[in-house]
This record gives structure tokens, sequence and C-alpha cells, in this order.
């Protein structure tokens, strides 16, 4: 539809001359009517007798509220009065209404009072808007009352959010089943509702001096939906633009960084126990190919490599210098970087804004916009691109290649991520670590693994996000191509923040990151563990081509647990169909169980496992298999794991391949049998049934998000 921008413009700037930081009611309606936003039929009455000839036009019962630009909190101050049945009660209702207020706010300036069609029945909800400090303007729904109140029942879209965004946020409420009727109610329109979260994201896109925005409530009925109270706040302090490149720019510099033809090492030592050593022995015993400059103030060679005094010195190109000097010298150097025409600075050194530095920091920030010096860090581990054997970082050298890139805000977790990796041989492509993030972040570091073809699986760990809207905007394109896993630290914090409506009080710092992950196709991890697991189980498992799961175990009790983990990770259990249902049961005992999770009990000889593992192979109902193995003598763990392997290689040359995860629970000996099963493609788990399940769970979480199978 088309929006009259011109009148709602011309209401934002009265409000603005005027030096107020909120609209009236009638303010609010005309700007609700510019956007198709529907409203009752109302009015604004001066005295008791305009009230009176009002409410005989709109109809009884009608609501009256206080109109005055001081009083944004119009109960509070004694200023509603509900459900006011005839002219006598409007008239005496004014009065009321108006001494409340001058009692409430003997300064506030009263403009009269509000007269408004009462709505009946229909299902309470709230939509409204908030101007987050890292995502910058979202859209809200929840359900009104209670549900909303108390629960937080609540979820958020970046905006301008699409039909299809307005549409899950109605699914992505708890109480979503009451919008579609229960215990005989009919259910909402949801196209009325989905529209007017549409106009509502519209709006606070258009006009970002709307800095919170609410409809509570919205009356929402079979029919239609309707915005019985419009509350809208205004802040028109001007909007910090930040600066941002184009993927171009971006990957004409990062391609440079992560893959040189030349480092230089700034700091670099021939001092066992210092990081400018440690740096060049990374590069040198890690097997890099490329050139690495020494850079120190009078040395001549250090480890073999001819020593320069300034990176200016250096008679080729560099690509990327690595800073191993404190943080006092690094400005300086930094601007000879510059002048060198180096694409990026690997900042080590800490002592900036972490310590309070902050000046120091944006001198660094400023030296690389001038003269185009992309910055990591600093107070960073460095980095590694195992493709290219480059280990730019103090940490260990770094050898086991694949296709997972991971990096980390904290040095801490990063080498969390180079043990995890190593010890469970899980190949990585890159490891980086971006610390302050003074310049370089989480979107940079997508955008450059989104065109490497060495990188299958991208694994962020993050505490905060610079520019949450820029994140989400790249994190949404590349996570249709890759699945994105990200950690995002600090999520037990609510993000307090001082709001005037209902909408911005209830938005949670951590609830906006859950709902705009979800948008923008990113995976999330509750866990550290769960990073690394779904960093290292996604690629090995093939994209699941439908919802339909089905369990098979050798004990009663795991097939519970993988169950109800199937619940906890929005996996579908299949229902077994009747014919499928008897041919599982022509291999299992009669004192067995079919359906799903088909039991075969713990006393059956490997064949058990290996022909009810093909059948639910070749059927194409069934999309994906999750095994669990009890550990007994008739069927070895290592038994149990090379027939597993056999009969899902068998099946993939025929054609029939799926994902497939698996449980074992036994004796030591079931640590062997898994590794072996996930060295051949299939993610195993010794003693965890959640472990498995969370992991096909991501990869099912990222297969809709990347739109290859319906949601469930």
């Amino acid at each position: 539809m088309a929006y009259d921008k011109s009148a709602v413009r011309k209401i934002l700037d009265q409000a603005k001359a005027a030096n107020r930081t909120s609209l009236t009611a009638p303010e609010a309606r005309g700007v609700c009517e510019a956007y198709g936003i529907n409203i009752p039929k109302e009015g604004v009455a001066k005295t008791a007798e305009e009230a009176v000839k009002l409410a005989s036009q709109i109809g009884f019962p009608v609501v009256m509220k206080i109109v005055s630009p001081q009083i944004l909190h119009k109960t509070e101050a004694g200023g509603v009065l509900v459900g006011v049945k005839s002219a006598e009660a409007v008239s005496e209702g004014f009065g009321t209404i108006v001494g409340n207020a001058r009692k409430y706010d003997p300064k506030a300036d009263i403009l009269g009072v509000q007269v408004q069609q009462m709505l009946a029945g229909g299902q309470e909800v709230i939509i409204g808007a908030v101007t987050d400090p890292a995502f910058g303007k979202l859209v809200a729904f929840g359900l009104g009352g209670i549900l909303v109140e108390v629960l937080k029942d609540i979820t958020f879209r970046l905006a301008p959010a699409t039909n299809e965004d307005a549409l899950s946020m109605l699914d992505g409420i708890a109480a979503a089943e009451i919008l579609r009727g229960v215990r005989g109610a009919k259910a909402v329109d949801r196209a009325a509702l989905a529209g007017m979260i549409e106009k509502v994201s519209k709006l606070v896109a258009d006009f970002p001096e709307i800095s919170e925005m609410d409809l509570n409530p919205v009356f929402a009925t079979q029919e239609g939906a309707t915005a019985a109270d419009v509350r809208i706040v205004l802040d028109f302090k001007p909007q910090v633009v930040r600066e941002r490149l184009s993927t171009e720019e971006i990957l004409a510099k990062m391609n440079r960084i992560m893959k040189p033809d030349a480092v230089a090492v700034i700091g670099a030592s021939a001092e066992n126990g210092k990081i400018g050593n440690s740096v060049m022995k990374n590069l040198i015993n890690g097997g890099y190919q490329g050139a690495i400059y020494p850079i120190h103030p009078t040395a001549t060679e250090i480890m073999g490599k001819k020593a320069y005094k300034s990176v200016k010195d250096v008679p080729g190109a560099i690509d990327v210098a690595v800073f191993a000097i404190p943080a006092k010298f690094v400005a300086k150097a930094l601007i000879e970087v510059g002048e060198k025409k180096i694409a990026g600075a690997v900042l080590i050194p800490s002592g900036f804004a972490e310590t309070g530095n902050v000046a120091g920091q944006q001198e660094l920030v400023e030296i690389g916009k001038k003269y185009g010096v992309r910055l990591m860090g600093p107070n960073i581990y460095g980095f590694y691109y195992t493709p290219k054997n480059l280990c730019a970082t103090f940490c260990t050298a770094f050898d086991v290649k694949g296709k997972a890139a991971l990096s980390s805000q904290s040095g801490g977790i990063g080498m969390a991520i180079i043990g995890f990796s190593r010890s469970a041989k899980m190949g990585v492509s890159a490891i980086v670590g971006v610390g302050n993030k003074s310049d370089i972040d989480e979107d940079d570091l997508l955008t450059f693994f989104e065109q490497d073809d060495n990188t299958q699986i991208i694994a962020q760990h993050c505490e905060d996000l610079k520019d949450g809207r820029a994140f989400a905007e790249v994190a949404k394109r590349v996570s249709k191509k890759k699945p994105v896993v990200v950690l995002k630290a600090g999520r037990t914090s609510l993000g307090a923040r001082a709001a005037s409506s209902h909408t911005g009080a209830l938005a949670g710092n951590d609830k906006i990151y859950e709902d705009v992950f979800k948008q923008s196709g990113v995976i999330r991890a509750r866990s550290l563990r769960d990073m690394l697991e779904f960093a290292r189980g996604i690629p090995v498992m093939p994209t699941p081509k439908g919802n339909n799961v089905v369990i098979i175990t050798g004990a009663g009790g795991s097939g519970v647990l993988l169950s109800d983990a199937c619940v906890d990770n929005d996996l579908s259990l299949m229902a077994m169909p009747p014919d499928l249902d008897a041919a599982f049961r022509k291999f299992i005992p009669p004192f067995g169980a079919a359906g799903n999770p088909v039991d075969i009990t713990g006393g059956e000889p490997p064949t058990t496992y290996q022909n009810t593992v093909r059948l639910g192979l070749e059927d194409p109902r069934i999309h994906a298999l999750i095994l669990g193995y009890w550990h007994t003598i008739i069927t070895p763990p290592m038994v149990f794991a090379k027939l597993m392997v056999e009969v899902v290689q068998q099946m993939k040359a025929k054609g029939f391949e799926k994902p497939v995860v698996a449980s074992l629970a036994g004796d030591v000996e079931v640590e062997e049998a898994a590794e072996y099963l996930y060295q051949h493609g299939i993610p195993a788990y010794p003693y965890s049934t959640e472990i498995p399940v969370a992991v096909l769970g991501a990869k099912y979480k990222w297969a809709r998000g990347a739109g290859l199978i319906p949601p469930v």
C-alpha cells in the first residue's frame, strides 16, 4: 500500500518544534492513519459537552483518555475510564479525568479528553517497536495482559520486517496456539495481524526519530485487528551512522590479510619467551611458504631471516603485518604500515580499550582509516589460515587442516578452540581472534569465509556485536550457502534499559539476539562445547531431505532420553506408518518394540542392527536416523561401529544418503567405537544422549533456515 509519509513528517516536525519527546493520542492517530494501521472511531473533546456529543456519535460504551503531551502513562495518572455507558457518565467522567490529571501533574498541558469507541471481544495482543543499540530498529509482537508483562512472551525482528517475518512472529511466541483458537475460541485473522506488524516495522524504519512505539492492546478477531491504544516516543538526537564497506572493499583487503604472500613481524625477536619470537617460530615451523620479514630496530637477522628497522625498508610488497610490540609503540609503527600500503595489521598487543585506553585505540582506528589499513584486534592471539600453512599467532602452530572456520572474541576461548580441534581431529580452515574489534569484526570474517572455497562452516564466539544489523544482513546471506554457528556470551544479562514503552521495557538484550539470529538463519550454540561440536559435526552429515526422524535403539532407557532430546532440539519424530512398523517388526524380537523409537533390545546380534538400520536408510519416508547403542557381549562396540559404517557406505553407494548420529552407552571401549564412527562420517558420542541429537538438530536448523527443507 502507499504510505502518506508527508503527513507523518508534518506531525513529527510539529512535535520537534515544541521540544516534545512523545506524541499526543490524536497525533499518534494521525500517524496510524497515514500508514493504514487500523484504529477505533475516536475524537478529542475540550469540554464535557463536546465529549457527550462525540460519544453519542460513536456509540456507547466508550473509552475516555486524557490528552496531554506531558502525561505519557495515562492510567497511572487516573486519566483513563473504560466502559462509559451513558451521556451522564461521559459528562461526569470528563471532569473526573481532567481533575485526576491536574493532581498528577499540575504543570501538564491538558489538551482535552479522547473519546474512543470501546472494542469488545477478540484476543488482546501487543505490537510495538524499539531501538536497540546494536541492531537499530526492531518490531515486536506478543500477547497482551499477563503473558507479556510477567512471562515476557514476546518476539522481535529487524525492521522493516517482511510478511514472512511477520507471520513467523505469530508462531514465535510460547502462546502461539491461542491465536489459532483453543477451547472453542475463533482463530484470529493472521493476515491482518501480520499486516499490522509489517506497517509498524515500515513506519519506524522510515522515521528513525520514532524510538519506541506501542500498539497496546491490539484487539485481534477473526475479522481483523484494531489498535485500541497507541503510544509513540520520540528521540530527535542525530542517528549514529556506522560506516560500512562494500563486499568488494572488504574482500580486497581480507583476501590479502588471510591469504598473504608476504608477512612482516613488527617486534620480531630471537629471544625465547618473547611474543615476537613465538610468532616467528610459528610462521617458520608452521610451514608458511610466503616471504617473512622480521622488523627490529637493531637486529640484522632473526631466525635466518634478514631483519629490517621498518616495514618501509622492506624492498618488496607486504600483505599483512603482525604486531608484537608494546601498546605505546603501536601507533607510530602503524603509520609506517599505512605508508607501505600494507592491507592489514594484526594487533596482538593489549593495553587499549579493554584497559580503559579508549583514546589510544581510537587513534589506531583513525590511522587505519587514513591509510586504508584493516585492523584485526587489538588484544588478540592472532590468527591461523591452514590452507596457506599460516600461523600468524604466538600460540602453538596448528596443522590439522579441514573446512571449519572459527573465531573468538576471547583469547581463552581461542585456546579452547585450538585444543578441541587438535584433540578431536577436527580440521579447520581458520581460527581467528578478533579481541577488541576496533575494525575487523564478525561480519568481515563472514564475508571472507562466504567466498572461501576452503571453508564449509563458520562458527563464531562473541560477547557483543559492534554493528548487529550489519552482522544480521551478512549472516542472512551467508547462511543460505554455509552454516553459521554463533556462541553469544552474556545471555543471562537482560541488558536493562530505561524505556518509556511496554515494548522497550520488555526488550531484554538476549531475547533480541535470539530472535535476530533466528531471522538471519544463524544456529545459536548455548555453550562452548555446543559450538565446537556443531562446527565439527554439521559438515560431516549430508543435508536431510525432510523432517522425519527415526530412533533405532538397543536400550529402552536410551530411547526415552533420545526422544526427549529430539523435543529439545525441534526434531520431528516420525509417526510410524503401519506398513513400515510391520517391516521393522520382522527384524526385532516379539518383546521388542517397533513404533518410534524402534527398540530392538540389547540381546540382539549384529544382524538386527544391520537390518533395521538398512531399512531406515532405504525407506524414503525416513529422513534421518538416531542410533542408540548399548554395549553387550553379543554385539561389542567395535563390531557395532564397523557394521554401521559398512551399512551406511553400502546404502550411500546405492543412492540412499541420510544424516545418521549415534549415542553409545557402555564401558570404555565405546570411546574407540565412537571415534571410529565419527572418522567415517557418523557423528557419535559415548556416554551422551544429548550431544548427538543436538548436533543433528543444528544441521536441521541450518537446512530449514537455508530453505532446503520446510519448517516443522
